[in-house]
């Protein structure tokens, strides 16, 4: 099973999807992404899942992300899921699900835990940045359906930080206060942070609205 840690670099592979045939790497092209697989087609906790990453298509698109889930089913199986997604859910799937029955990307990925199970994937979620490099990991139980509001979050505080030296505090959402790093210098702070609020040397606060 593979272990991949923050950093590494995205696996590459090429894999039947529900919207066409997709080398990775190429699909993704200068986009941030998600990566997530769900343990089965047919099942009540992913049915709501891919239903809920669909209505979310418009935020997605202003992040500049793309979306793509993944079970060890067929594409077959995928194709007759996808009616009962948008007819139970409401809305039409809009992103492409990869077919994985030889779990060869899976195992690239290390969805498989087999002490949950030797024959389907957990919910296993990577963002990817433009670079190719894995900038997060999550992993849920199967009994446990992901938020995804909780991934536009992370998206948007890894978006901000990876063009200022600035973190992102605890339940900090868009347009909060981020903290400053330890690495920059008041001074340098004062120039790049202007008006900054310094709590302790380790804790500068700085507004973020007029960040890009």
């Amino acid at each position: 099973m593979a272990h991949l840690r923050l950093g590494d670099t995205a696996p590459n592979f090429t894999a039947e999807t529900t919207e066409g045939k997709i080398q990775f790497h190429d699909w993704l092209g200068d986009s941030w992404g998600i990566l997530f697989s769900h343990p089965a087609d047919f099942t009540p906790v992913c049915t709501t899942e891919l239903g809920a990453t669909a209505k979310l298509k418009n935020e997605f698109e202003k992040r500049n992300v793309k979306v793509t889930a993944l079970s060890v089913d067929s594409l077959e199986s995928h194709q007759e899921w996808i009616k009962d997604i948008n007819e139970t859910q409401q809305t039409e799937v809009n992103f492409p699900i990869i077919a994985d029955p030889d779990q060869k990307v899976a195992e690239l990925y290390g969805m498989i835990h087999p002490n949950e199970s030797e024959k389907f994937t957990v919910r296993s979620v990577f963002i990817i940045g433009p670079d190719k490099k894995i900038k997060l990991t999550i992993t849920y139980p199967a009994s446990t359906g992901r938020n995804f509001h909780e991934l536009l979050r992370v998206i948007d505080s890894l978006q901000l930080t990876a063009h200022h030296q600035i973190a992102t505090p605890a339940n900090w959402q868009k347009g909060d206060d981020a903290v400053i790093s330890p690495a920059v210098s008041d001074e340098e702070a004062q120039k790049r942070f202007p008006g900054f609020k310094k709590i302790k040397p380790y804790l500068r606060i700085t507004k973020t609205n007029n960040l890009q």
